[in-house]
Formats: structure tokens, sequence, C-alpha cells
């Protein structure tokens, strides 16, 4: 497998520290609004990636933050906690806050078919693992104590930039919108580990710490998080582009001078969702969201399709005209599956063979715009009906569309089908098994199988 790595600014070969098994940390959301769809584009990438990896056989555990304090409105340790900010907004408590809009981002991620990671943690679970963090940071000098919050000295590194290739001159305040003086800070690149009360007296949410009592910053709670439940070594990080710096940037910088090695090998990042303005963003007022789209008439996965038709590192412009186009392409393939009717007629070698291409398109740095024109040479080639059935099936464990669900059996059919079972059961009950035959061929004609069972006849409608 072959993926594009930010640290190294090139695509290359997948190794994982461990054969055969992958440990993989994915940034979750910050729970003080609604997570809009640029957000669920950065989730359905990290969906392919994991089911892609599990697809070709690897043994994957995923796992996920959730952040509930500490994420600031500024990237330089500034302004004020988005919580904070929310709760003052809503006229509700922070954990209040967290619990909705945690609740609503999981209701958005499983409507596009979104796999829930084995491990979701929110940080203010973990502030123990923090502090133990941040105490041998101190202890080893790659940490400071300053106007009572605690700071990582990034000088203390040979290459804080590693994950960027940015120079030094291009971060310096004024140059790079978003970056404020801080007068703590020893330097311009440093970043908060702790914050205390010197600075933030009304935090809602405070815990006692050898620093003073107060909370973590963002950046630690993805490091500490990460090595709680995958260990020292991580073999890949996943996030959107915007995450990049400051945010894993100074992971990086954190896990290693804690662990005192190399942390994380390969770094995943999605590309931005724009609309017509550019890209799209909590703060530019209405949020777009993937149940609004489900509310206005829109299928969920007709988005999560719009995604895979595009490659994850591209930049993608949505608009309604787009999406319904994707809806309308979607449902017409949905349709020419269901007009598939098993006939018995399947090959190995055929499955073999088109599942191959599958997956090196997949291997491909998740080339999903080709994987789908795999499925689309399935659904021309002249090759069994079951065959075709049994690769849409595989395929779809990884585009995840519902390919081969039926949202509705229509109710005249069920009734027509069930009369012909009671006629069948007459002639069986009779044992005039010819006209039995008979009977259950004109089921078959109808699309639909059915299986004898000691409990009574099965009506298997996926069939149709």
């Amino acid at each position: 497998m072959k993926l594009y790595n930010t640290l190294t600014r090139t695509v290359e070969e997948f190794k994982p520290n461990e054969e055969g098994k992958v440990k993989l940390y994915t940034c979750g959301p910050t729970v003080y609004s609604y997570a809009h769809i640029g957000n669920i584009r950065n989730y359905i990438g990290h969906d392919i990636l994991d089911k892609t990896l599990r697809y070709i056989g690897y043994e994957v555990t995923r796992c996920m933050n959730i952040t509930d304090v500490g994420h600031l409105t500024s990237d330089s340790d500034s302004g004020e906690d988005k919580m904070l900010k929310a709760v003052r907004k809503e006229h509700k408590t922070a954990m209040e806050i967290a619990k909705f809009y945690t609740e609503a981002f999981f209701k958005d991620f499983n409507l596009v078919n979104n796999r829930m990671p084995e491990i979701v943690s929110p940080a203010t679970d973990n502030i123990d693992e923090y502090i133990k963090i941040i105490q041998v940071l101190l202890d080893k000098g790659y940490a400071y104590e300053s106007g009572g919050n605690v700071y990582f000295d990034t000088t203390k590194l040979d290459d804080y930039y590693v994950l960027t290739n940015h120079k030094e001159d291009e971060m310096v305040v004024g140059v790079r919108e978003g970056v404020e003086e801080d007068s703590n800070k020893h330097n311009q690149n440093d970043f908060v580990l702790w914050f205390t009360t010197s600075k933030f007296e009304n935090h809602e949410l405070q815990w006692d710490s050898p620093f003073g009592k107060g909370y973590p910053g963002w950046h630690i709670e993805c490091t500490g998080i990460s090595i709680k439940y995958l260990g020292e070594y991580l073999d890949i990080h996943g996030g959107g582009v915007d995450n990049i710096f400051p945010h894993h940037t100074n992971e990086i910088a954190q896990s290693e001078g804690y662990l005192g090695h190399k942390w994380c090998h390969y770094w995943f990042h999605n590309e931005h969702l724009l609309d017509e303005t550019g890209k799209m963003s909590k703060s530019a007022g209405a949020i777009l969201t993937v149940s609004k789209l489900k509310e206005d008439g829109y299928d969920p996965l007709s988005y999560r399709f719009m995604c895979l038709n595009s490659h994850y590192r591209r930049q993608l412009v949505f608009s309604y005209d787009a999406l319904k186009q994707n809806q309308d392409t979607l449902n017409k393939l949905k349709n020419r599956i269901k007009s598939i009717k098993k006939d018995n007629n399947y090959s190995e070698d055929d499955f073999n063979n088109y599942n191959k291409e599958f997956k090196e398109a997949l291997e491909n740095d998740l080339n999903t715009a080709n994987a789908l024109t795999i499925l689309y040479n399935v659904l021309k080639a002249d090759i069994g009906n079951d065959t075709k059935l049994k690769l849409i099936e595989s395929f779809d464990k990884v585009l995840s569309l519902d390919l081969l669900k039926r949202e509705e059996i229509d109710k005249e059919l069920e009734s027509k089908v069930k009369e012909l079972i009671d006629e069948r059961n007459k002639y069986k009950q009779e044992k005039n098994y010819e006209k039995a035959d008979e009977v259950r061929k004109q089921i078959e004609d109808l699309g639909v199988q059915i299986k004898d069972t000691r409990e009574g006849v099965e009506i298997i409608w996926d069939s149709i």
C-alpha cells in the first residue's frame, strides 16, 4: 500500500511498526458547535483509510479524541477557549454543551456510514495523563513555567518545522494571521501545555496539578490520548490540512520530547471542502451539516459518494447542483444493481481478478475515484450475476454506500410473494411437488429468493 506522507511530502510504501497490525490515531471534533460538511469530509477520508487497511488484511486499532476543553480561538495560545465561548452564548454548562454537540457529531458521522473507532476518548477523561507528560517535559528541560502557565520550549528541538517545511522568519508575529504576542513566552513559537488561574480565573473546567489549578492546552490532549491507548509507537496520524500547523507540529514536538524517540512515521491529511466563497468554516455564519442536507431531501450517502469521486488530497468544491448530480448518479447506480438477478453463476477467478483491481486502486494512495470505476467495470463485465453481486457486496465494505440494501419492501410485491408462498405450501402438503416448483419459479421471476427452513419459508428480499 502506498500513501502520501505529509512528513516526507512524498507518496511512499506503507510499512507499519508491527507486521500485519496498524495503530491509527485520528483527530476528533471540537464539540463547541455542530460539525459542518467540510468537517465530515475529513472523517469520510479517515473512514476510507481505516476500511481500506482492514480490506487489504491489516488488523487496525483506531483511536479518536473528543476535544471538550482547551481549544482556543487563536493558533497562538491566546483568545478564549471555544467551549467557554459557547457556554456564554448558549447559557449552558460546558459539559452540557459537550454532550449535546458530541451526540450531534456522531449522528452525522453515522449518517454517512462511517465506522466507529475502537477507542473514542474525551479530553476531559485523561487529565492525569497530560499532567504526567508535562511533568516529564519539565524534568527533561523541554518545558518551562512562566506567568503561571507551562510552555513547551521549541528551541530545544533540532527541527521544529519538520512537518511543515516552514522557515523560522515566516512564523513571526505580524506575518502569519492569528499569531499574537504572548509576553510570558521565552520564544515566539513556544506553546502552552497547561493554563492556570493566573490567566483564566473564570474558566469552568479546571483541575488541580503540580503547576497550579487550571486546564490543559489543546495540543497535549492528542499526545496524551494516543500514547495512553495506542502506546509509544504510532503508525498513522490523521487530520485535516488545517491541523498540520500548529496542532500536529506541536504534537510531534511534545510527544518526541516526552518519549525520547520518533513517535509517528506517517501523517495523513485531508484537503478542505470549499463552497463558492472559500473554505467551509464554523465561524462564517450558518453551519451546513449532514443532518441539514437530509432535512432538505438529500441522501447523506450522496454526499459520501461525492467525496469518493474526488481524491482526498484535492480541494473539493461543494454546491447543491453538484450534490444533486451525485445523488442522481448514485440512485441510477443502485437501481442498476437492483436489476441484477441471481443466476447461480459464480466464478472465483473472476471475483479475484476484479477484487485485485479494486484493491490496487485503493492501495494507490486511496484512489477512490478509480475504485468506483472498477465497480462500473464489474457491472458491464461479461461475468456471472452471482459473481457481480459478490463483488459489489465486497467493494461496499469500503465504499459503504449501501449498494445492496433495499430501502423499503414494495407492499404490493410483498403481498403477492406471500400469496404465492401459501399456494406453494398447499401444493407441498398435497405432495404435488411439480406444481410447488412451478410456483417457486414464479416467485423467483419476481426477483425474490426463498429458502425452506425448519421454522418455515424465509423470504430473501435483499436478492432483489
